[in-house]
């Protein structure tokens, strides 16, 4: 392939927009729209695959993890050949695969055969949508840029939130494959606008890809996401800590690659930048929280407070409301008090928001009190969420683009699978002793399989409830205790993790006038010769 810049390339002047810029614009909100909604709907429908699989909790947690699993651990090679070959081919080779991959999954026959697609389903948001972000980056420049980066966050991450509603929806009418079902006409539309709006070629990169490095990467993020999903489960400590190995080795090796090639897949140099890595940080942490957060609260929703898919989906329109709500009232406090404080605030309101699912979400809660958890982890979220994309993208030349939206796609989807498995394992973990601590206070003697069973989630304790009725209000009461005391102590984790954003953004992060500074001393650095 040649190595020149394509003739199609063309370098933004300050303030420029593309044409057609709105439809553009739509475009890969669409196209990013297609990821959003395959990341949440599969949380909704995780008490209905438990109990038709009768899976464990870490079967559950793989399910709802997967698909953030193939994107975080193919993102960042991805995008880089995206830069290279183009971002438009790689966008819809990845609309393409999604179809596949969500057909596999609505009618999977068991639990492995579901996991599989999820995370073949990641692979294919990996290859679409880190190219949305990289174009907005390529085609939008200097202050035009804030407000589409803005919207791109905070519609994303109500769609995000979307999910669950649409899922809920499916879910009282049909099986809990149709949730997969939902974004195939979706993927049609974005592919056709894709191949009619987008440009073929814009501020590509004329290198060569690291191609080690891209399997490193691959090798080392999914490694470490893997540990931590089975580290529950009884058995797999053993295998989780040779996983982790894995993944630190693959780490070592990955810097050192990135270090001594000469055109390396993730330029650490830029990625040591002040507004680069406290951005992808505290992007992680707080995105991370809002995927952790939604899969425990549909569970809590359906097997604690009983209720339907359509009710559990419809409590967390909130947090999509003041995700949209938050994205615009973002912009603005960036450009008044700059990215730093913008950042505080969004991590000071997500944390209250937890400090609510603590207190207040108990084995009964109102509606009124589900909503205002939610609502304030959406708008905390759709605070720090811009701010921590833009500083991404203005630390980063604009033909290493696709370097930003990878690691602007990581603080979404590897901090969302971290952070899931963690709250999940944590949620697994707390449970199960919750529940131990009921049977050994009973009076009465429960086989070990039995209290295998009991304890490895609350699908599998209703379906012993189910084979002894006369113990069922007991069973499913001892049930309901145990998960709210486990997602008591995962939310105590989310809690702790908003409290390190908070800490990392106060000591790292430059306040405005001095990131302008940065960003400006950036782009004179990275201008050619």
């Amino acid at each position: 392939m040649n190595s020149s810049v394509p003739t199609e390339a063309r370098v933004p002047t300050e303030g420029s927009v593309p044409a057609r810029a709105g439809l553009v614009l739509v475009t890969l909100i669409t196209v990013a729209t297609v990821a959003n909604l395959n990341l949440s709907v599969a949380n909704i429908a995780l008490p209905d695959i438990g109990r038709h699989f009768d899976a464990s909790q870490v079967e559950l947690n793989a399910v709802a993890v997967g698909f953030s699993l193939g994107l975080a651990a193919t993102v960042l090679w991805l995008g880089a050949l995206g830069d290279r070959y183009g971002r438009r081919s790689m966008l819809l080779g990845g609309l393409v695969l999604s179809v596949p991959a969500s057909l596999v999954a609505g009618f999977a026959p068991d639990v492995l055969v579901l996991a599989i697609a999820r995370i073949v389903g990641g692979v294919a948001a990996g290859m679409a949508f880190p190219t949305t972000l990289a174009l907005i980056t390529a085609l939008w420049s200097g202050p035009a840029r804030t407000r589409p980066i803005a919207l791109w966050s905070g519609i994303g991450g109500a769609t995000m939130a979307f999910g669950p509603l649409v899922a809920g929806g499916l879910l009282l009418h049909f099986w809990w494959g149709s949730v997969f079902l939902v974004t195939i006409p979706l993927a049609v539309v974005a592919f056709v606008a894709s191949l009619l709006l987008l440009p073929a070629h814009v501020n590509e990169s004329s290198g060569s890809v690291d191609n080690v490095g891209g399997v490193l990467s691959v090798v080392m993020v999914g490694a470490a996401v893997i540990s931590i999903t089975i580290a529950p489960e009884p058995g797999l400590l053993t295998a989780s800590a040779v996983i982790a190995v894995i993944a630190v080795v693959a780490v070592v090796l990955f810097v050192r690659r990135q270090r001594r090639v000469s055109e390396p897949l993730y330029d650490l140099r830029v990625a040591a930048r002040r507004t680069f890595w406290v951005a992808a940080v505290a992007g992680m942490l707080v995105f991370g929280a809002l995927v952790g957060a939604m899969f425990i609260g549909q569970q809590y929703m359906q097997n604690v407070l009983g209720y339907s898919t359509w009710s559990a989906g419809l409590s967390v329109l909130p947090a999509a409301v003041f995700m949209v709500v938050g994205a615009p009232v973002s912009a603005r406090l960036i450009e008044w008090r700059g990215s730093r404080d913008a950042l505080l605030v969004g991590f000071v309101i997500a944390g209250l928001g937890f400090v609510v699912m603590i207190l207040l979400w108990r084995d009964t809660a109102s509606a009124v009190v589900v909503g205002l958890g939610y609502s304030l982890l959406g708008l905390g979220v759709g605070i720090a969420g811009p701010p921590a994309s833009r500083s991404l993208t203005e630390s980063v030349p604009v033909d290493r683009a696709g370097m930003a939206s990878a690691t602007a796609d990581l603080q979404r989807d590897l901090g969302g699978a971290i952070l899931q498995s963690i709250l999940g394992a944590i949620l697994t973990a707390g449970y199960a002793v919750a529940f131990r601590a009921q049977i050994s206070s009973a009076q009465t003697t429960i086989s070990d399989a039995v209290t295998t069973q009991l304890t490895k989630s609350y699908s599998g304790a209703a379906t012993i409830a189910e084979q002894y009725p006369q113990y069922a209000d007991q069973i499913i009461a001892a049930a309901r205790q145990s998960f709210v005391d486990g997602q008591h102590l995962a939310y105590g984790v989310g809690i702790v993790a908003m409290v390190i954003g908070i800490a990392v953004v106060w000591f790292g992060f430059p306040a405005k006038e001095r990131e302008n500074e940065m960003v400006s001393d950036y782009d004179r650095a990275d201008a050619p010769a």
